[in-house]
């Protein structure tokens, strides 16, 4: 005998405990779970093929009895099939009826959409047209107003030279020629009243 063998069959005596208490809560919750799941579920009803073989004597009823519940068997299968193939008809139906909705409801939501985005598109352009129409206004007014106000300094500017050209006329209607300029300074430095 191996002298390790004794390794092999010796368990710790805390490993059955501890595997207890380890698989305890996975076979409760685990049968928890299925308890749930039987009280949730709809079972079908028994079936009549099981325990419905009675063994006969003779070999030619026993073969007519399984014949009869082959195509019983394959009759009600058949049966069946039909209806998994009507009802996933059915759901296929269903689940393209709820598509072609859902679909039709993102229609209808985008055409709101592209609908509200060019009402406020067309809203935007309409403000815009009519700032860019009081901008041509003020700027328009503004254009006026320099005008305005270029013609009066013109103006201004023109009577000021007209009044400097008639004051110069008046003073030069003053002047004194060079011959009578002796004549006059004599007369100015005499005659203190005129100034």
């Amino acid at each position: 005998m191996s002298p390790f063998r004794h390794l092999l069959r010796r368990s710790p005596a805390g490993s059955a405990v501890r595997r207890h208490f380890s698989t305890s809560s996975l076979s409760e919750s685990s049968s928890s779970i299925s308890s749930a799941h039987r009280n949730q579920h709809d079972f079908l009803s028994p079936s009549t093929y099981i325990n419905s073989w009675q063994p006969s004597r003779c070999p030619k009823e026993a073969a007519a009895q399984l014949t009869f519940l082959r195509r019983d068997y394959a009759r009600k299968m058949k049966e069946i099939r039909k209806d998994f193939i009507t009802e996933m008809e059915l759901q296929k139906i269903e689940k393209m009826r709820k598509n072609e909705a859902r679909m039709e409801a993102l229609r209808i939501a985008n055409e709101e959409k592209r609908a509200a985005k060019d009402a406020k598109k067309k809203a935007e352009a309409i403000e815009r047209q009519a700032a860019e129409q009081e901008f041509r206004q003020v700027l328009m007014k503004e254009r006026e107003d320099k005008l305005e106000y270029w013609r009066m300094r013109e103006k201004n500017i023109q009577k000021k030279k007209k009044d400097k050209n008639e004051l110069l006329r008046k003073q030069s209607s003053l002047w004194v020629d060079v011959s009578e300029l002796d004549k006059k300074i004599n007369e100015v430095f005499l005659d203190t009243v005129q100034l």
